[in-house]
């Protein structure tokens, strides 16, 4: 198992994020990571990398997540949309613990 001790979050309101805000923000730091390892493995010469995400809660108690949208945006030299939809895929469905963590979830 991985220790994943000693990475602070700021949960304090206004400037912090809240709780629940944390399960977008896990999703797109699983899936930064994993693209990003994919595509410098496929010699991609990715400049600049960007993912935000947008979510959509219940209105009422408990608030729940009904849908999480995941914006990449990619900059680099001599870029291959293939490669980089490949990547996305492998850790969509592959890589990322949280998207199959997210799909068992409904």
């Amino acid at each position: 198992m991985r220790d994943h001790s000693d990475f602070p979050i700021i949960m304090t309101q206004p400037a912090g994020v809240h709780g629940a805000g944390l399960l977008p923000l896990s999703l797109i730091g699983c899936a930064a990571w994993d693209i990003q390892s994919i595509l410098h493995k496929q010699r991609q010469q990715v400049t600049h990398f960007e993912i935000t995400a947008e979510s959509q809660r219940d209105e009422d108690p408990p608030w729940r997540f009904r849908r999480i949208r995941i914006c990449y945006k990619f900059t680099g030299h001599n870029l291959d949309e293939k490669k980089i939809q490949s990547a996305i895929e492998l850790c969509e469905q592959k890589y990322c613990s949280v998207y199959p963590t997210l799909r068992t979830a409904r």
